[in-house]
């Protein structure tokens, strides 16, 4: 166990300006703290806090990091409390350590709504200060390093959140060796076999290809000597993970792996990096399509190095990453190799560079730029605070977490950076919300393009806007970032709102005519205190949704007035539906088949108490049916009633409505009841490539998203490509969008399109 002279002369190292008394402190009473406790390895529980803060040293942090590292389970696991804390360490070391607290209650591994929230919570307490999030990720690093200790199925648990979300997050934040550490050590208890498996054949490949990489090393420092470039070259093996979620990913054997060896290559300057470029190009064959500049486009946690890949001595392919050292310590580091991480992340005032640290980054943490960590930080809180479903949230943030990017250019060309798979549509989201509202339609490259095409990298994209254009519902099903996601349903969610709102004013203008009064909003405004609403819009909107009677507006706006009584419905003959709605609003029947229509009339009286009235069984026993691969719960339907069929229900964009433009249309709205939940079908068109593998991935993404692959047909269109067509059980719409976004996402998956029938 580390002594506390090691622990202060370690910080020192890199910043002698160090508070030596706090970190003596701190170390002192942390050990008394935890006194006897004991870890399940039988070490001393102190030894984990102090194995946390040496991790963090090795990233050259504060010292009020590295204290609240040595403080961060005493609240938690002692006696001692948040006030003792502020007054010894101050209330910045206090605030620290109570957010690291917070997070350890989470419990991230749970039910999915609950791990959702936990989340949220997780996202929100480092937002407000990101070395909470640097302690934790080393915390759980150490915790990583010691799992062996752990009974097996937590050592699952804590692996897989490991693998979910914090190597995830490690990699967002530009800590790449982190990351690759935490992914190692949770491959190894996830999938043994095959961590054993990959292990062995790289150390067979290490025999054969003995002394390759000093060969490639001297070979590249010779070449670059040759034209005046000072260089550090060093040669690595991928790791384990890496190498098999490569070849997971594109169902290839190891042999086929171009890139099994990386060389960094570390140069003074940004002209050297193209200078060394352009001698490695020269000197061996290069490897096409395998050429990246995030030099000139950082990615969004500022990562910057130039990747090519080319075939070297012994004719091995080999992958280079050429960068300076500047870019090789924000890669190594990420946000920890920034001087001012603190402070741009809480908005306090700057503070003193350690070991002259970043600064130079592309992107900085406190740059007005929109890249960088800090900025994916951003529009991550922004839309959870946007109200987003707590689960589809966490859905589409590991969507985030876990895809690369690609890079697109407005026509000004302002970089915008986007999840593999992402469409114009995404991208318009990505520009501003209003953009995105106001999409009709998008221009890739010159090339007028359908809105959910897949963008590529170096795509200039040219968004088409109308003011009075409204995104559909369905639009959310082929959107990729959350953002994009989030702000269709929002604006589907206003858009209904206005609809109603429209439809309960005329529905009062009516009423204060019939009373002999006239409407006015002003009047309306008065009385909202004692109808207990917020506006006026949530007041014609409840009106619409019969939600709050008429006769109740009348009497707060009017109390002298009194209502005339209601007029009695015309007699009608039975079974007859009309599209129009009736005074009395809704009316609810089939609430057994999962559906609410809306008709005129006399309101049936038979079963009629306490809910909807099903359909069966009601008057002349009119059948109800689905068209089939047509709707499922979320969806806009509508009824078809055909004289001597019954009722037919139709997906609002069939397009087989159109044979039935004629016959009578009934409003429905669906009322499934969540306590007794149903599948429903749908159909799907996939267009993917014609490889082995495919077929297997799809049904793996339908499997894992809880869904039922009811029939399938494959057509064969071209050599390279196969167009399957699906059926597809699932819960409800927003059951269907999850599938259809995981189809998306994977790389074998060229389109996918919901039909009808």
């Amino acid at each position: 166990m580390m002594r506390q002279y090691e622990l202060v002369e370690r910080v020192q190292e890199y910043d002698p300006g160090a508070d030596e008394a706090l970190l003596n402190r701190a170390y002192v009473y942390a050990m008394r703290a935890h006194g006897h406790q004991k870890r399940a390895s039988g070490d001393p529980y102190f030894s984990h806090p102090l194995e946390v803060a040496a991790i963090l040293t090795e990233l050259k942090l504060d010292d009020a990091t590295i204290v609240t590292a040595l403080l961060h389970d005493v609240i938690e696991d002692t006696d001692a409390t948040r006030a003792e804390i502020d007054q010894l360490f101050g209330a910045e070391i206090g605030a620290l350590v109570d957010g690291l607290t917070k997070i350890k209650k989470l419990d991230l591994v749970s039910k999915k709504a609950e791990q959702a929230e936990n989340f949220r919570k997780l996202l929100i307490a480092i937002s407000s200060d990101i070395r909470v999030l640097l302690v934790k990720l080393a915390d759980r690093l150490h915790n990583m390093r010691t799992l062996e200790h752990m009974k097996p199925e937590k050592r699952q648990r804590i692996s897989q959140e490991t693998l979910d979300i914090y190597a995830p997050l490690a990699g967002r934040m530009g800590m790449q060796t982190l990351r690759e550490e935490l992914e190692d050590h949770a491959f190894r208890w996830l999938h043994p076999e095959a961590y054993r498996a990959v292990g062995d054949k790289l150390a067979e490949i290490r025999a054969r290809n003995k002394g390759l990489v000093e060969e490639i090393t001297v070979a590249l420092e010779a070449k670059l000597a040759e034209v005046g470039v000072r260089t550090e070259v060093s040669g690595r093996e991928k790791k384990p993970y890496s190498i098999w979620r490569k070849m997971d990913n594109k169902q290839i054997s190891l042999e086929q792996l171009s890139d099994i060896y990386a060389f960094r290559v570390i140069v003074p300057t940004v002209d050297d990096c193209y200078r060394a470029l352009g001698v490695a190009h020269t000197s061996w064959r290069t490897v096409p399509g395998r050429f990246k500049d995030y030099v000139s486009t950082p990615k969004q946690n500022n990562y910057q190095s130039i990747h090519t890949t080319i075939v070297g001595p012994r004719h091995q392919r080999v992958e280079l990453q050429i960068r300076t050292r500047d870019m090789h310590r924000v890669a190594e580091y990420g946000v920890a190799a920034h001087a001012f991480y603190k402070d741009q992340a809480t908005g306090a005032a700057p503070s003193r560079p350690v070991n002259g640290a970043g600064g130079g980054a592309a992107g900085g943490a406190g740059s007005g730029d929109d890249r960088g960590p800090y900025a994916w930080l951003r529009h991550m809180v922004e839309t959870l605070l946007e109200g987003s479903n707590p689960e589809e949230f966490l859905e589409h943030t590991k969507l985030e977490l876990f895809q690369d990017q690609v890079f697109c250019f407005t026509p000004k060309g302002r970089l915008i950076a986007l999840p593999r798979g992402a469409t114009p549509l995404d991208f318009a989201y990505a520009v501003h919300t209003d953009v995105g509202n106001a999409a009709v339609g998008a221009y890739v490259n010159g090339r007028h393009v359908p809105i959910d095409t897949r963008l590529r990298n170096g795509d200039e994209v040219d968004i088409q806007t109308s003011k009075s254009h409204t995104p559909p519902a369905a639009w959310e099903g082929f959107a990729v970032t959350g953002r994009a996601r989030s702000a269709i349903r929002r604006a589907a969610r206003d858009g209904v709102r206005r609809q109603y709102a429209e439809l309960g004013r005329r529905l009062l203008v009516a009423a204060f005519g019939r009373a002999g009064a006239e409407y006015a909003d002003d009047k309306l405004k008065r009385a909202l205190p004692r109808l207990s609403q917020k506006s006026i819009d949530d007041v014609l909107a409840a009106v619409a949704r019969n939600e709050l009677p008429i006769n109740d507006v009348l009497k707060a706006v009017m109390p002298e007035l009194e209502p005339p009584a209601p007029a009695k419905p015309q007699a009608r003959p039975r079974n007859r539906f009309d599209r129009a709605v009736g005074q009395d609003g809704w009316f609810n029947l089939a609430k057994g088949l999962g559906l609410k229509f809306r008709v005129d009339g006399e309101r049936p009286t038979a079963g009629a108490k306490g809910g909807g009235v099903p359909i069966r069984g009601w008057r002349n026993d009119v059948p109800v049916s689905f068209e089939p691969g047509g709707a499922v719960p979320g969806d806009r339907i509508v009824g078809v009633l055909t004289p001597g069929e019954g009722i037919r229900i139709f997906q609002i964009h069939s397009p087989r409505l159109k044979e039935h433009e004629e016959a009578r249309w009934i409003d429905v709205t669906w009322d499934v009841d969540p306590g007794r939940p149903e599948r429903f079908p749908a159909h799907l068109k996939i267009t993917a490539l014609n490889e082995p593998g495919t077929l297997a991935e799809i049904a793996r993404v339908i499997g894992e998203s809880d869904g039922n692959i009811d029939n399938l047909r494959m057509v064969r269109r071209a050599a390279d490509f196969t167009e399957m067509h699906l059926e597809v059980e699932v819960w409800d719409l927003d059951h269907l969008n999850r599938i259809v976004a995981g189809l998306k996402s994977k790389p074998s998956v060229a389109g996918v399109e919901r039909t009808f029938g």
